[in-house]
């Protein structure tokens, strides 16, 4: 209910008549049932551009960081997630983070629609990076459909490090664009879970399907650690 509320009547308007995105392919996402979109991520402002481009409520597996800041601004962000029933995502990998997959799973099991972000972080530079195998995992444990999204220009209006999304960042003739793919189905290799060569295929696909909708240069690497790498070799000086 907050959610849809949110969405319909504050988020969307808003968002509309400042920023006019533009929106191609919707008509991939299903009405009714099941369905795992899996984007690209280059802002926060994805989680704002992606929902408002499809009529359902999509729950998306959230970083944890977004449930337990502190201070004021930290309780009101974890409010505003949890009273839109997003799910926290432990990154931390194991036990934690295989639990809260499976709460990704009981909304597909639901015919719910999933927002996940294969990449498992934001992209700092603009590319597209390797895909964890968790979106894999889900797609084999629910046989949901994979939606491939691509959003564009999100960095452009909310680069890295400033606090919200700004219209006035906008080039002329330039429109933040959020692109559907056609649906991807896995379901015939459901019985193939634990064959880690078939969860690792699932993944390269998903992201290569995403990277053909984007544009994006790819990275044979993941995110995570090509950051870590970064901010290392700044530390040591090198």
């Amino acid at each position: 209910m907050v959610y849809m509320f949110l969405k319909n009547w504050v988020v969307a308007p808003f968002i509309n008549l400042t920023f006019r995105p533009k929106v191609v392919g919707a008509h991939n996402v299903p009405s009714t049932g099941p369905a795992i979109l899996a984007s690209n991520h280059l802002a926060a402002a994805d989680h704002i551009f992606m929902p408002i481009a499809v009529d359902r409520q999509i729950f998306f597996l959230a970083k944890s960081d977004y449930f337990t800041g502190k201070g004021l601004k930290g309780k009101i962000v974890a409010g505003f997630f949890r009273a839109i029933n997003q799910i926290p995502m432990d990154r931390s990998g194991g036990k934690k983070s295989a639990a809260s997959l499976s709460a990704g799973g009981k909304k597909l099991a639901e015919g719910e629609l999933l927002g996940i972000y294969p990449e498992g972080t934001r992209s700092h530079d603009g590319r597209l990076y390797r895909a964890k195998i968790g979106v894999a995992r889900l797609v084999l444990e629910s046989g949901a459909p994979v939606i491939p999204i691509a959003m564009i220009g999100t960095d452009v209006v909310q680069p890295l490090g400033t606090p919200f999304p700004a219209p006035w960042r906008q080039k002329k003739g330039f429109r933040v664009t959020t692109i559907f793919g056609e649906p991807m189905d896995f379901s015939h290799l459901k019985d193939r879970a634990g064959d880690r060569d078939v969860v690792r295929q699932i993944a390269d696909e998903i992201v290569q399907a995403i990277q053909k909708l984007s544009g994006q240069e790819y990275v044979e690497a993941y995110a995570a650690d090509v950051k870590r790498a970064q901010a290392q070799g700044k530390a040591s000086g090198s």
